[in-house]
């Protein structure tokens, strides 16, 4: 047992029980071949979109601002594929839990692993740098095998029960989870030639961001990268993680380290980095966790794109 795991036969108490439940139905699901067990996961997502409505609202205000070009109808469809995204995402927390690593990395391409190989070499260590994509737990599966133990940063549950789920399905792609407020532990980590998955591009307080374009639109930017690499020296990797079109497998791309970065002032670098995660983005944007509120965090003057306009006379 990994350090930070609690054993689940202590999780008893009824209100545990339909997680437990869950559990066992997905483990069943998991034993599916591969397109048994997407098609189950389509139609989890599909589900999600009828019940979710908030969450289906904050979706549909990140696609339009984002992507204003498209039409009502595709905007529509775009949604619905992110929530089939979504419940094929569950499925492969399932997966990266219980599939052996032998099933993985048969059904994952790794591209450009000597980017990694390269950036080791200096001895500062590795930060791969991506955003929250779909397949991301598939894909520390199968890469962790090729590079040294990796850690990433972690956002404990408040929920116990489910931290320790998440906890078992990550352990085997990230043998290394670093809190958020464990800065020293992961500078430690890169200082030793250690390799680092970080992913900045969810909103953050005030407090160390910057307001830079996110898709055209101001968006509150973590500059935590900046700095990391600034104390530490570690080359900043690119990664990208995807679900394959017709689902029936995963593609994994390292790019080159990024060339005088950190520059001399943070805002910059987190334009260049937003630039990045766009481009990573147009690559499959319906497997972006576009639930997340990206724009929120705004300083005063801006508004609120996620409100909900107040019904009108005659509809309430």
């Amino acid at each position: 047992m990994t350090a930070g795991q609690i054993p689940l036969y202590r999780f008893w108490k009824p209100r545990d029980w339909p997680t437990w439940l869950g559990l066992g139905v997905l483990r069943l699901i998991v034993a599916l071949p591969q397109a048994g067990r997407m098609a189950v996961g389509r139609w989890l997502g599909r589900r999600a979109h009828g019940l979710l409505s908030s969450r289906r609202h904050i979706v549909e205000t990140n696609i339009r601002l984002c992507f204003p070009e498209l039409d009502p109808t595709e905007q529509h469809r775009w949604v619905l594929e992110h929530f089939e995204s979504l419940g094929m995402g569950v499925i492969e927390l399932g997966m990266a839990w219980w599939c052996s690593e032998t099933e993985i990395r048969g059904l994952t391409e790794v591209v450009g692993i000597g980017h990694v190989e390269s950036a080791l070499e200096a001895g500062h260590g590795v930060l791969l740098q991506s955003g929250h994509f779909a397949a991301v737990e598939i894909a520390g599966v199968a890469v962790n095998p090729l590079v040294p133990p990796m850690a990433a940063m972690y956002r404990p549950s408040k929920n116990r029960f489910n931290d320790q789920i998440v906890r078992r399905c990550r352990g085997r792609s990230v043998p290394d989870l670093i809190t958020k407020s464990s800065v020293k532990q992961l500078l430690r980590k890169l200082r030793s030639n250690g390799v680092v998955w970080y992913a900045a591009d969810q909103a953050y307080n005030r407090k160390g961001t910057v307001l830079v374009p996110f898709f055209g639109e101001p968006a509150t930017t973590n500059t935590a990268v900046s700095q990391i690499a600034r104390v530490s020296k570690a080359a900043v990797v690119p990664l990208h993680s995807m679900r394959l079109p017709d689902a029936s497998g995963y593609r994994v791309t390292f790019e080159p380290a990024l060339e005088d970065f950190p520059g001399d002032d943070d805002a910059a670098d987190a334009r260049r980095l937003n630039a990045l995660l766009e481009d990573q983005i147009r690559r499959a944007p319906t497997q972006y966790y576009w639930v997340h509120r990206r724009f929120k965090g705004r300083p005063d003057g801006y508004p609120d794109p996620y409100r909900e306009p107040e019904p009108r006379a005659g509809e309430r």
